[in-house]
C-alpha cells in the first residue's frame, strides 16, 4: 500500500526538478571510445615501467571524453583538439608556481578571470576556458614529472587519444552526421504536423520546441562548415537547401494548428518519406500522395511540402541560389577579433570572470592559510560549479555534493578491492565507460561517474588507497560552499537584468515582425531570418527561466510566475506566422490600423516587462473585425498582457 508524504515531508518543487534525470539515448560509440582512451595509457604506462605516466595521460583524456559531444567529425576536431591546446598552457602555468604560496594565488585568480571572460564567447571557447583553468589548478597543486613539457605533453597526448578513436570512421562516414542533422529536423517536424490542429496542445508545444532546437542545431552544423566550403561542396550546399526548403513547412505548421483541424495523416507520412531520401541522398522520384487541399492552411502546408520535395530529390543544386537563412558565418579572423572585442567590451564576461576569479582567489588563499591535503580539489569543484552556460550554480553545488557522495561509493568498493597493477586498467574500462553513459542524464549523474575516474588514477599518481575517500568529500563540500557564498549568494542578479530584459527584448522583436510580415515588398528571405532569430531568443529564454525553475525562493517562485508570459510570447510569433502564411494563400491582407494596433499593444507589453520585478495585469484595448487574419493574433497578444502575478 503506497503511502503520501506527509504535507510537512512533501520535496520542495526545485529539489524535485534538480533530481529528476534527463531522459538521452546512450551514444554506444562514445562509451566505446571512453573505455579504450582510459585504459589504453594506464596499460602502456603499466607495460613501460611508468604508471604515474599513465595516470597522467589517462587525465587528458578524461577531458578529451568530456568534450566528445558532437556527430560532426569536423566539429569533433574543435571540442576536443582546440581544449587541449587550452589545457596544456594551463598545466605548463600551473606547473610554473607549484609551491610558490602567493604568488600561485595571485596566478591562479588571474588565470580564472581570464577562463571566466573568454567562457562567455561559446560553447568551444567555453570548454577552453574550463581547461585552462582546470589544467592550472591541476599543475599548480600537484608535483608533475620534469621536464617542464612532460605533463603538458602526456595530457594532450590522451585528449588527442580521444579525438584520433573519434575521426577513425571519418572517411567511410563523411557527412553522415550533417545528413542525420537534417534528417532529424525533418522528422520533428513530422511530429509537430501529426499534433497540428488538435486539442494536445502541450504535445504541439513541446514539439514545436523540438523543431525549433533541431533546426537550430543542424543550421550550426551546416553552417559551421559552409564558412570554409562556400559555393565548393556540393554536399553542404544541397543540405543547406534541403534546410530552407522544409522552413515554409514550418512556418505553415502554426497556420494548421489554429484552424483547429487535424491533418490528415498522409501528411506527416510525407514528411517522414522525405527525411528517409534525405538521410540516403536519395534523389530519384518520390511519390506524395497527397489529399486536394481546399482552404488557405491546406494550400499552404500542400504548396509548401511539394516544394520540398523538388529540392530533396534534385539531383544538383546551384549554390548561387542558395539563400543561409540564418545569414552565412563571417570568415574566421572577423569572428575571432569580434568576440574579442565583445569579451574585453561585455559587462556578462566581466561580471562571470570576476565571480570565478574572486572564488577561486579565496579557495587558494583559504588552502594556503589552512593545511588542507591536495587542496587543489577545492579550486577543481569550484571551476565545475561555476559554469555560466551549464545552468545554475545553485543547482550545479547541489548536485556536485550529491553526486559525489555517491561517486564516493563507488570508489571506496574500487580502491579497497581493486589491487593495484594490471586491475586497475580493467576497473577503468568499466568505470570509464559510465562518464559518456550517464552525462546526458544530468550534472550530478556525471558528478558520480567521474569520480571514481578521477580517485582511482589519484591513487595510481599517490598511492594512498581509501584515504583519499574523506578528503575529497570535505573538499568538494568546501568548494560548493564557496561557490555559494562567494559565487551565487554574494553576487544577487537583478531577476530584471537576467531574464525580464531579455524577454522584454523578445517582445520587442516580435513587434518588429509583425510590423514587417504584411509588409507586401518585404525581403522573404529577411522575415525568415527575424522568425528563426526570434524563435532562437525564446529557446535561450526557455532554457533560462528552467534553470531559475531549480532555484529555491524567491527566484524559483519568480520564476514560475512569469513562465506563462514565456509560452504566451511563443504562441503570438506562432499566431504571427499563420497569418503571414494564410495571406500568402489567398486570405485578404490586414489593414494597416489593424497591423498598428497589435504593434503598440506589444511595444508597450515589452516596456511593462522591462520596467517590472513582478508581473501585473495590462488593459488591452484591441479591436478589429471578427474574421481578419489577425484575430487569433489579437487573442494571443490579449492573453499575454491579461497575464497576472500572483503576488
Amino acid at each position: 500500500m503506497s503511502r503520501e508524504f506527509p504535507i510537512g515531508l512533501t520535496p520542495p518543487d526545485w529539489l524535485v526538478r534538480n533530481l529528476r534525470p534527463q531522459q538521452a539515448p546512450v551514444n554506444k560509440a562514445a562509451v566505446a571510445r571512453a573505455a579504450l582512451a582510459m585504459a589504453l595509457p594506464l596499460a602502456i604506462g603499466l607495460a613501460t615501467g611508468y604508471p604515474a605516466y599513465g595516470a597522467l595521460a589517462s587525465m587528458g583524456a578524461l577531458s578529451g571524453v568530456i568534450g566528445d559531444t558532437a556527430d560532426a567529425y569536423r566539429m569533433r576536431i574543435l571540442n576536443i583538439a582546440v581544449p587541449q591546446l587550452f589545457g596544456a598552457v594551463g598545466v605548463a602555468l600551473g606547473a610554473l608556481v607549484y609551491g610558490h604560496g602567493w604568488y600561485a594565488v595571485a596566478v591562479l585568480t588571474g588565470i580564472a578571470l581570464l577562463s571566466g571572460m573568454i567562457s562567455t564567447i561559446g560553447a568551444v571557447a567555453s570548454v577552453s576556458g574550463l581547461l585552462l583553468l582546470l589544467n592550472c589548478v591541476v599543475g599548480a597543486g600537484l608535483p608533475l614529472p620534469r621536464p617542464w613539457w612532460l605533463a603538458p605533453a602526456l595530457m594532450t597526448g590522451g585528449g588527442l587519444l580521444v579525438l584520433l578513436l573519434a575521426l577513425l570512421a571519418w572517411p567511410l562516414r563523411s557527412g553522415v552526421p550533417e545528413r542525420a542533422a537534417v534528417a532529424a529536423s525533418y522528422r520533428t517536424l513530422a511530429t509537430l504536423l501529426t499534433v497540428s490542429g488538435t486539442d494536445h496542445i502541450e504535445e504541439y508545444d513541446e514539439a514545436r520546441r523540438m523543431v525549433t532546437q533541431s533546426l537550430n542545431q543542424s543550421y550550426d552544423l551546416i553552417l559551421a562548415r559552409r564558412a570554409r566550403h562556400h559555393g565548393r561542396s556540393r554536399e553542404l550546399t544541397r543540405l543547406l537547401a534541403q534546410l530552407n526548403a522544409v522552413i515554409p513547412v514550418v512556418e505553415a505548421a502554426p497556420a494548421a494548428h489554429l484552424a483547429a483541424r487535424p491533418l490528415p495523416p498522409e501528411i506527416p507520412e510525407a514528411v517522414h518519406h522525405l527525411a528517409q531520401a534525405v538521410e540516403t541522398g536519395y534523389t530519384g522520384p518520390i511519390a506524395l500522395h497527397l489529399p486536394v487541399p481546399t482552404t488557405e492552411t491546406a494550400r499552404a502546408v500542400d504548396h509548401a511540402l511539394r516544394h520540398t520535395a523538388e529540392v530533396v530529390t534534385a539531383p544538383d543544386v546551384d549554390p548561387r541560389g542558395i539563400d543561409d537563412r540564418l545569414g552565412r558565418p563571417a570568415a574566421l579572423s572577423i569572428r575571432t577579433a569580434r568576440a574579442a572585442r565583445n569579451v574585453v567590451l561585455s559587462a556578462n564576461s566581466w561580471r562571470y570572470g570576476l565571480r570565478l576569479a574572486v572564488c577561486i582567489g579565496v579557495a587558494q588563499a583559504l588552502v594556503s592559510l589552512i593545511p588542507v591535503p591536495r587542496s587543489y580539489w577545492v579550486a577543481l569543484t569550484i571551476t565545475f560549479v561555476l559554469k555560466p552556460d551549464f545552468g545554475s550554480v545553485f543547482s550545479r553545488a547541489l548536485l556536485r555534493a550529491l553526486g559525489t557522495v555517491a561517486g564516493l561509493v563507488i570508489a571506496a568498493v574500487v580502491l579497497a578491492e581493486v589491487p593495484m597493477g594490471w586491475w586497475d586498467v580493467l576497473a577503468m574500462l568499466l568505470l570509464a565507460p559510465l562518464i559518456p553513459a550517464l552525462t546526458p542524464r544530468g550534472y550530478g549523474y556525471q558528478t558520480a561517474a567521474i569520480t571514481p575516474v578521477i580517485l582511482l588514477l589519484s591513487d595510481i599518481l599517490n598511492h594512498q588507497g581509501t584515504a583519499l575517500l574523506l578528503p575529497r568529500l570535505a573538499d568538494s563540500l568546501l568548494g560548493c560552499a564557496i561557490a555559494l557564498t562567494a559565487g551565487y549568494l554574494l553576487w544577487p542578479e537583478s531577476w530584471r537584468t537576467r531574464v525580464g530584459d531579455r524577454l522584454a527584448d523578445a517582445v520587442a522583436d516580435t513587434a518588429r515582425y509583425v510590423e514587417t510580415a504584411f509588409t507586401a515588398d518585404g525581403d522573404p528571405a529577411e522575415r525568415a531570418r527575424m522568425r528563426r532569430r526570434l524563435y532562437r531568443d525564446l529557446s535561450v529564454i526557455r532554457t533560462e527561466f528552467q534553470r531559475a525553475l531549480t532555484e529555491p525562493p524567491p527566484t524559483g517562485r519568480r520564476a514560475a510566475a512569469w513562465w506563462p508570459l514565456v509560452v504566451a510570447v511563443e504562441r503570438i510569433v506562432d499566431a504571427t506566422t499563420a497569418a503571414r502564411v494564410r495571406v500568402r494563400h489567398g486570405a485578404a491582407r490586414p489593414s494597416a490600423a489593424e497591423i498598428t494596433q497589435v504593434v503598440l499593444q506589444l511595444r508597450e507589453l515589452s516596456e511593462g516587462v522591462r520596467d517590472a520585478e513582478t508581473l501585473t495585469p495590462v488593459r488591452t484595448d484591441l479591436t478589429g473585425p471578427a474574421n481578419s487574419v489577425l484575430e487569433p493574433l489579437r487573442q494571443e497578444v490579449a492573453a499575454a498582457r491579461s497575464i497576472a502575478s500572483p503576488h
